[in-house]
């Protein structure tokens, strides 16, 4: 099932950029410009994740924020605030996070995914087209024949699927698959890609970006 995430930005080019990327990755979304607005969201609709900017009209965030808490909806705040007294004052009200704008798209689909695997409402299994993904077993499966993967072909078809639509760099795929310490040549992306691409039938559906890295598309 897909997740619901109620985007509060009263800035109207901000939240569609913000909503256009949580689309991208399969993440249904309700954009609302105002505190008053949000507060009628929550009350119509089920959301699995709020992103609430802080300096909003009607009712600002740190006030909306008191509002939420019965829901026991998690919140990531969003503002170009980044003195210490919002950023404290956003988590003793009970925020998950905060991030700063301007940001990347990138670290913020990390973070909410971060947030909603903290409260347990990540999804477990993952599927495209004919591939299944048991995050908890972790295992790989077409059609409901299991197929054999090394733990680092399974790490990096789940950064694929995680940010599907997305493309990301070598370097990007080394940090999230190998890590920050990995010191060897961005080429190993390039092998474990193409032997993805092969165990996985994933031919048509993993292109490469010219000068970039690579893509999983539907």
């Amino acid at each position: 099932m897909q997740k619901r995430i109620l985007i509060v930005e009263d800035d109207i080019h901000i939240s569609q950029i913000i909503k256009m990327n949580l689309n991208i990755v399969n993440y249904e979304t309700t954009e609302v410009y105002d505190g008053l607005a949000a507060l009628e969201a929550m009350k119509q609709e089920k959301f699995d994740l709020i992103l609430l900017d802080v300096m909003i009209p009607r009712m600002d965030g740190f006030t909306l924020m008191e509002k939420i808490q019965p829901y026991g909806i998690p919140v990531i705040f969003l503002t170009a605030k980044n003195s210490v007294y919002d950023k404290v004052n956003g988590l003793k009200l009970g925020a998950d996070d905060y991030m700063v704008k301007p940001f990347e798209a990138i670290e913020l689909l990390a973070r909410i995914e971060t947030v909603l695997r903290r409260y347990g409402k990540e999804e477990h299994v993952m599927e495209f087209q004919n591939i299944q993904v048991d995050l908890d077993k972790r295992e790989v499966t077409i059609q409901g024949e299991p197929v054999e993967l090394t733990p680092k072909e399974y790490d990096l078809i789940v950064v694929l699927l995680k940010n599907k639509n997305i493309a990301l760099s070598r370097e990007q795929f080394i940090d999230k698959v190998w890590g920050g310490d990995y010191y060897g040549e961005t080429r190993t992306v390039d092998m474990h890609i193409k032997t993805l691409r092969k165990k996985l039938q994933l031919q048509d559906h993993i292109k490469t970006i010219y000068k970039i890295g690579y893509r999983l598309e539907d």
